[in-house]
């Protein structure tokens, strides 16, 4: 591990390219973490990070991560403290040992539970009150016990608590929400966490850009290694979620990464990345994959469909991933038609390879000075 290194995390922007208001925006940077085992994690950004929500990236195993080239994956607080707790996760040597895998892992705070699993729970200003969706037991949720179960979890980084509310909301709703995020962050920034665990606020203010810009000025105040824009892709149109992100993401520091969460479609990482975000996750290109559509770069195949019976054709065949090179479509229709497991794994892979090649595409643009031209062109292709 580097000696210039002091803190959990280090971020370094390599590139960096004017938008069309003169704003730094899309840019391609190194993300440094010290790693739970004295070992230095880098991982290069912009970076799609899977979803594995339970300690899986549902459908692969994580040498197939590595193999698609995987850089971060995702691991959800409130999941793995309902199952299997997290004080067992600790005591078996963590998420990484628990789960196999070497890289970095991002925790969610289980915030998102709250927002998502609103009719099992209720909030305060002291946390928030959850029934299980699973025995319907009830557990109280606060910004200290999230900080205390990520901790046990030893993910690398860490999210604050936060409330994303609902959409549609009024002002006065958003407004309780962001305050009650920054009075949580500042609460879970008092809990000490492990030497390697970085800690990431999160900006909220729903589709107000004077309360996301409160947001932002009162956590980036706050001693956070990196920041998150949260409450968006949840329920409003992608053109609304685009503006948004494109207006919050250059009140964030220069110098620390900036993560847009639940983001999403492959054109939505697109104008992410535009916009100047860094990191991303989504469980479309999982959960879409287990549902017959797939992404490709010209345009999303929908498998199940009659048309594909007969096509000796490859899925993808500009796609390096077994999926692609091994199989026809003909042969994944009859796999979905069928209901065989083989069938989840081979569109995950595809989809996950998609998505990650995806990012490396666009940071290579951005290091050449072309991703204009290269979203033009991805454009035309997928719409062709």
């Amino acid at each position: 591990m580097s000696d210039l290194m002091s803190g959990p995390l280090q971020f370094s922007v390599e590139k960096v390219l004017a938008g069309e208001d003169g704003l730094p925006r899309a840019r391609a940077g190194t993300l440094k973490l010290k790693g739970s085992l004295g070992q230095e994690h880098t991982v290069r950004t912009p970076v799609f990070m899977p979803v594995g929500t339970a300690g899986t990236v549902k459908g692969v195993t994580t040498g197939e991560l590595r193999d698609m080239r995987a850089q971060v994956i995702l691991g959800n607080t409130y999941h793995l403290y309902l199952r299997p707790g997290h004080a067992r996760v600790e005591r078996l040597g963590e998420l990484h040992k628990f789960m196999h895998w070497q890289g970095p892992i991002l925790t969610d705070s289980g915030g998102f539970q709250v927002f998502s699993l609103a009719g099992l729970n209720k909030i305060d200003d002291e946390g928030v009150t959850f029934q299980s969706h699973i025995d319907g037991s009830t557990h109280r949720f606060t910004p200290e016990l999230s900080m205390e179960i990520q901790k046990g979890l030893g993910s690398d980084m860490v999210m604050a608590f936060d409330q994303c509310p609902p959409y549609p909301a009024t002002r006065d709703e958003v407004r309780a929400a962001m305050r009650r995020t920054v009075s949580w962050a500042e609460r879970g920034l008092r809990v000490p966490l492990k030497p390697h665990q970085a800690r990431f606020g999160i900006i909220q203010g729903g589709l107000y850009e004077e309360l996301r810009m409160q947001s932002a000025q009162d956590l980036t105040s706050l001693p956070f290694d990196a920041f998150a824009i949260g409450g968006l892709s949840i329920g409003e149109t992608p053109e609304l979620m685009q503006k948004m992100a494109y207006f919050t993401a250059p009140l964030l520091p220069q110098d620390k990464p900036r993560y847009l969460m639940g983001v999403g479609r492959p054109e939505d990482l697109v104008e992410g990345v535009r916009a100047g975000i860094d990191m991303f996750d989504c469980v479309m290109p999982t959960r879409n994959a287990r549902n017959g559509q797939l992404f490709t770069s010209r345009g999303k195949v929908n498998i199940k469909n009659a048309k594909y019976a007969d096509d000796a054709g490859p899925l993808d065949p500009e796609c390096p991933c077994e999926t692609c090179t091994r199989y026809s479509r003909a042969y994944l229709r009859h796999l979905f038609i069928c209901g065989e497991l083989l069938s989840a794994r081979l569109n995950t892979v595809h989809n996950l390879t998609f998505y990650i090649g995806l990012m490396e595409q666009m940071r290579t643009a951005i290091l050449e000075n072309r991703f204009d031209e290269w979203a033009k062109d991805f454009y035309t292709k997928s719409r062709s």
